[in-house]
């Protein structure tokens, strides 16, 4: 198992090809800081810069995912000065890409190259909530609780929540929980679309899944991630153009020659990183 880094507010372990990533502050219910903000958006970035990663497992510890804006932070938003938490620091943009700093802790897993799974216990409100739409699987318990939360704050959802909610749920559904800000079970969830299977231990059948992906060829993988991500977001013509050009460039591909040579002879088969 490696460490990634040594960094406040989370924990990273990678482990054949499984990066398990913890939001790592107890005590507050992994409630976001500057802090947080910085470690998940840096280690978006690392992971998705490793070629080593085949899957992303996040999760929070302790009794919780995460509670969302910590109420310490929110009081310095409100005074509008030029600290980590300020509105000004929050919406910083520092690269090309279309996320600001607070978004990015949410987006940043959306654009992951290798699938992400959430797997949520306790509360996910707010910017906890919008963190883990920001993963391709949310694995939650059935008595977890859920809640785009912002609106009992005077505010909306604005860590790219709205951007990935839109294509999970209907639209109805999706103004009604930002409207009302009312919590929902895990149960109610699943029901609603928003989550994958519930379970009694979500961070083991998180990573079980994460374990079965990184088993599969790396580049089939993340081809299949990003003709499914592009797929709501193109025309029909372009999508069938690039699960074309994705195909071709995997057909005959050393991994693509393992995945075949490993089901011919039964045996569990050895790829080779991304480059």
């Amino acid at each position: 198992m490696t460490d990634v880094a040594a960094r406040p507010r989370l924990t990273v372990d990678i482990e054949a090809g499984v990066a398990d990533v913890r939001l790592d502050r107890a005590d507050k219910l992994n409630a976001l800081d500057g802090a947080m903000f910085d470690a998940l958006g840096s280690t978006a970035r690392e992971l998705a810069e490793d070629s080593s990663v085949r899957a992303v497992v996040l999760s929070g510890n302790g009794r919780a995912f995460c509670a969302g804006l910590d109420f310490g932070s929110f009081r310095a938003m409100q005074q509008s000065g030029d600290g980590p938490s300020s509105p000004r620091e929050l919406v910083r943009r520092t690269d090309e890409n279309p996320a600001n700093r607070a978004q990015f802790a949410a987006w940043g897993w959306h654009a992951m190259p290798v699938p992400v799974i959430a797997a949520v216990h306790g509360v996910a409100y707010g910017g906890g909530f919008q963190i883990a739409l920001g993963a391709d699987l949310r694995v939650v318990h059935p008595e977890a609780r859920l809640s785009v939360r912002e609106i009992v704050w005077g505010l909306i959802p604005d860590m790219a929540g709205p951007q990935l909610l839109r294509h999970l749920v209907r639209a109805d559904i999706a103004k009604e929980l930002t409207f009302t800000g009312r919590v929902i079970s895990g149960v109610e969830a699943a029901a609603q679309g928003l989550v994958t299977p519930r379970c009694e231990n979500p961070l083991d059948d998180a990573q079980a899944q994460a374990r079965q992906i990184a088993a599969n060829s790396p580049h089939a993988i993340r081809a299949a991630k990003q003709v499914l991500d592009t797929a709501s977001t193109v025309s029909v013509r372009e999508g069938l153009e690039t699960e074309e050009r994705l195909q071709v460039g995997l057909i005959g591909s050393p991994n693509q020659v393992e995945a075949v040579m490993a089901n011919m002879e039964k045996r569990a088969p050895s790829f080779a990183d991304v480059d």
